[in-house]
This record gives structure tokens, sequence and C-alpha cells, in this order.
């Protein structure tokens, strides 16, 4: 029964997981520059390729997007444009992290932005409200669960972990 649970979960997440490991394994590769790794490199990299990679998803199908977001972000409810601003914030941050464009400005409007979009997500999630996560934009039929808090709430700790290094 075990094993039939994981195998369920593990096929419902199954781009997630994926894209997962590959950002993860190119933020490894590119952060051990002279055998040494740095941990602050890892995490800009990391979260360049998901900024970059969460956006282009979105992108491919920017009305479903917003459509699916504006069910559970509080602010994409109220303000139906920021539905469609969204994706292209997530891009921003992506480039920013990229090309190491300010980073106290870059992580600080990801702790916002991020943790601002983890408030819809986790009472979305503690209401049991079964909707379609837009993590991926429209291409991926993905449940919110505890593993979109998870994303979300990564993002915001390496943010703050990395703003730590500039005060």
């Amino acid at each position: 029964m075990m094993a039939e649970e994981n195998k369920n979960l593990i096929e419902t997440y199954k781009p997630l997981i994926i894209i997962f490991i590959f950002i993860t394994g190119i933020s490894l590769l590119t952060s051990a520059a002279n055998s040494v790794f740095d941990l602050h490199k890892f995490m800009n990299n990391f979260m360049a390729g998901f900024f970059l990679t969460f956006s282009f998803f979105k992108l491919l199908d920017l009305k479903g997007f917003a459509e699916s977001y504006s069910t559970y972000d509080l602010l994409a409810k109220k303000v139906n444009v920021y539905g469609y601003v969204y994706p292209f914030i997530e891009l921003a941050l992506g480039i920013a992290y990229l090309t190491s464009f300010n980073p106290f400005i870059t992580n600080l409007t990801t702790v916002i932005v991020m943790g601002f979009s983890s408030i819809g997500v986790i009472q979305s999630v503690i209401d049991k409200k079964k909707i379609k996560c837009a993590c991926l934009g429209s291409i991926f039929n993905l449940p919110m669960s505890t593993i979109t808090i998870t994303e979300d709430l990564l993002m915001v700790a390496m943010a703050i972990v990395m703003l730590t290094a500039f005060s």
C-alpha cells in the first residue's frame, strides 16, 4: 500500500522532480569552480535556474497561468493583471540572479514576492482546497500541496541566507 502511494506521488510530481534534479545538478556543477564548492554560488545558480525555468512554463500559456493563479494567490484574486505580470517578475528575478544584479535588492525582492505568494498557497493547503498548482503554468496538472509550500519557502529561505551575507 505504501509503495503504491509513493509510486502515485512520484508519478504525480514527476515533472517537478525532474526539473528540481536538473536545476540542482546544473547548480552543483557551476558552483564548484576550481574543485571548491561555494554554497552562495550554488544558491544563486539554483535560484536563477528555478526562476528562469518556472517563468518559462508559465509564459507558455500566460492566460491559463493567470486564471489558475488567481484561484489561490491573494493579490491575483483582487488584481487580475497580477497573474499576467507574475511570470515576468519571476523572469526578471531569474535574470537578476543569473547576472548577479544587485544581490541585496534581488534577494529582498525574492523574500517579499515568494513570501507573499506562499500565504495563498498555505491557506489553500490548510483549507484542503483541491485546486491545480500553477507553479509550472497550465502545462502540467499538479495539485496544490505541501510540496508547493516547500518550493515557495525554500526560495524565501535561500534568499534570506543570501541576504545575511550582505549585512
